[in-house]
């Protein structure tokens, strides 16, 4: 198979779902990874589909892109969600409560404080599992029906007060001049619900976030007091977080993770 019809096998592929992994082409195509990643940096340069951490993503549509399944999205800018998480930590004090919403990025961000002598509220199944199996932390899970995409543990019954916290620790799919943008319903729910029982909400982005536009506001800036986010962060980005009145944390990525 020539590089011209490796990397149209690459693009068609991309039609029908929003990532793929490096593994996975190596498996479909039958190439070696260096292959397949020289096709990802071709098809990157073209214009055609966007290299990621791990592989690759078809490109946004108006602006808009699909969310990935958390299992993809977990293992996507791994090293800037993890510098993220880093500097997170360091707004933590023990003995808090806090709450950390669903995404990828809160992930991280919970199995790095999961030894932390903290109280944790939290409705992500992905993350609750793994702190019950890995962490030490006091643990409270919010209940109710499981929506496996994102991964979220709801009641809608539930009374939305009965869990307060110091802080709220939130992700975001995209953020505009507006605030933070998601596209699942739920998501944009529980953020709304949970930021009106914290004493402080704090947004953790990397820094690609700033150019992907899904269609529903979740939270405006004006509910928001930090931003928690990599070194890529653009200074027109910079500029518009600072007028919205919202304080920056810059995680220095390393580049070797």
């Amino acid at each position: 198979m020539s590089d011209f019809e490796r990397q149209e096998r690459i693009a068609s592929l991309l039609d029908e779902r929003p990532f793929a992994s490096v593994r996975d082409l190596q498996h479909l195509i039958g190439v070696s990874g260096a292959t397949i990643r020289r096709d990802i940096e071709k098809l990157n340069e073209a214009g055609r589909a966007r290299k990621v951490y791990g592989g690759v993503a078809a490109l946004e549509r108006n602006g808009r892109t699909a969310p990935l399944p958390f299992v993809e999205n977990r293992d996507i800018a791994v090293a800037a969600k993890r510098a993220i998480a880093r500097e997170a930590e360091k707004l933590v004090q023990d003995g808090s409560a806090i709450i950390i919403h669903g995404g990828s990025t809160c992930f991280h961000f919970g199995c790095r404080i999961a030894d932390r002598n903290l109280r944790v509220f939290t409705h992500s199944m992905p993350l609750a599992a793994w702190l019950a199996e890995n962490g030490t932390c006091q643990l409270t899970v919010g209940g109710g029906d499981l929506h496996r995409e994102p991964g979220i543990l709801y009641d809608v019954s539930a009374p939305k007060d009965r869990f307060f916290a110091e802080q709220f620790f939130v992700g975001a799919l995209g953020i505009s001049e507006q605030g933070v943008l998601e596209q699942h319903p739920l998501l944009v729910r529980l953020a709304d619900e949970m930021s009106s029982v914290v004493s402080e909400v704090i947004l953790l982005a990397d820094s690609r976030k700033f150019s992907v536009r899904p269609p529903t506001l979740s939270l405006p800036f004006s509910r928001i007091s930090r931003v928690v986010t990599d070194d890529g962060l653009s200074d027109a980005n910079a500029r518009m977080l600072e007028r919205a009145g919202v304080e920056i944390v810059i995680a220095q990525i390393e580049r070797d993770e």
